[in-house]
């Protein structure tokens, strides 16, 4: 029987961290008052130090290594989060840490890792292949091996996320929050459930890249044999043996969202909460903006991280107005004439939608004879606005041969 984490185990981690990490603030969300018909809060770790939660675990595991263990230093893998919080840490701590990150990790948190002063490897395509590689490296080398999320150091010190929101929001009756590997949401269930037995702590994985929906019925930790998403910093293939085990136990319910769900609730917390978060810090919001779970106010979501590549956060944000309805690419097929595409667009702007980009079309080969394509990228006031500008095309006699929200 695999030993839980205890509320003693939080505590300690939360003194250890005086003065290292800072207690992020706790904001009130409109958006998700409105939604959910009841108070709505956001737990802003996307500005905590080195931008997520996963400094709060590391230093917690790094500080208590002994002087000869700091002296071989320490070893990671990560897409991005915990190879920041680790670099952070040891510097902190006063040892050196080599972080092997995907080929593929976001620009910008590789060089962030490197300005904390690690040594940066960039192996396999998702982080289970550089995991391997990175226990490969702590065997061959005496380094020690600081697990991104299946150590009870770990999960103690991400559980202290827990003890503020319940300090700051004292009636809060629900904490959803994201799902990687689980070390975040194993720590949070064991400080809420410790004070507060009645909170229902619930976890959001992306579709794309859930394992524990089916190792949760399986029973024991299963591997995908695939997973892609936008949301990277949960793109974990297996669920940790001891993460299994808490959230099994403690967690109340694990629920999944789609690509489009993310950028919906990037999008939302850009522009009307203020706020800069990476994929897998909003997908806790994504759930909730979905309806993907019930769930009782007062609800805190936790924005476990604000680290995005700003290129993702462009196609992101033209992802997310597309699935808002307020992006619309469409194809129109219409006659080959003299102030034809001038009418096209006139209609357009009668109906107030702002064109972006157009590109004509001729040399199509499924086109008719005397027929032309345009292919136009349209702003527009949402999803009903969308539908009425395709419906006046239609009806001007204009063949709108695609139309679509993404």
């Amino acid at each position: 029987m695999t030993e839980l984490v205890g509320l003693a185990d939080v505590q300690a981690a939360r003194e250890l961290l005086a003065g290292v990490t800072r207690t992020t603030p706790l904001e009130p969300s409109r958006p998700l008052s409105g939604v959910l018909g009841g108070p709505a809060w956001l737990k802003c770790e996307n500005v905590q130090r080195a931008g997520s939660y996963k400094v709060r675990g590391a230093y917690v595991r790094i500080s208590r290594l002994s002087a000869e263990e700091r002296e071989r230093g320490v070893v990671a893998a990560s897409a991005g989060n915990h190879a920041q919080g680790v670099a952070l840490a040891a510097g902190l701590v006063g040892t050196h840490a080599t972080v092997f990150m995907p080929v593929n990790a976001p620009l910008p948190k590789v060089a962030a890792t490197k300005g904390y002063g690690a040594t940066i490897e960039l192996v396999g395509n998702t982080v289970d292949e550089s995991l391997v590689a990175a226990q490969t490296f702590a065997e061959r080398t005496g380094a020690v091996f600081i697990h991104p999320f299946d150590h009870p150091d770990v999960i103690a010190g991400q559980g202290t996320v827990a003890l503020e929101i319940l300090e700051q929001c004292p009636d809060v009756k629900t904490i959803v929050t994201g799902v990687g590997g689980g070390g975040l949401i194993s720590g949070m269930a064991v400080a809420a459930k410790a004070l507060r037995p009645d909170v229902r702590v619930i976890g959001v994985q992306a579709a794309t890249a859930a394992a524990f929906p089916p190792s949760l019925k399986a029973g024991e930790p299963v591997r995908l044999p695939s997973f892609s998403t936008i949301a990277d910093g949960i793109a974990v293939g297996r669920p940790g043996d001891l993460t299994f085990t808490h959230v099994r136990k403690l967690v109340d319910e694990i629920v999944t969202v789609s690509e489009e769900d993310i950028s919906r609730a990037l999008l939302m917390l850009l522009e009307r909460g203020k706020q800069v978060v990476e994929p897998a810090g909003a997908v806790g919001v994504a759930a909730l903006l979905a309806g993907a779970v019930e769930v009782t106010a007062p609800v805190v979501a936790v924005l476990s991280g604000g680290n995005i590549d700003p290129l993702l956060m462009l196609r992101v944000i033209e992802h997310g107005l597309a699935a808002a309805g307020r992006y619309l690419r469409v194809t129109v097929r219409c006659t080959d004439r003299p102030g034809q595409l001038a009418s096209l667009l006139s209609e357009i702007a009668e109906h107030r939608a702002n064109v972006v980009d157009v590109e004509h079309q001729r040399a199509n080969p499924h086109l008719r004879l005397g027929e032309v394509e345009v292919a136009l990228s349209v702003e527009t006031r949402g999803v009903e606005h969308s539908d009425k500008l395709i419906s006046a095309l239609r009806a001007s006699g204009y063949q709108v041969v695609f139309a679509a929200e993404s």
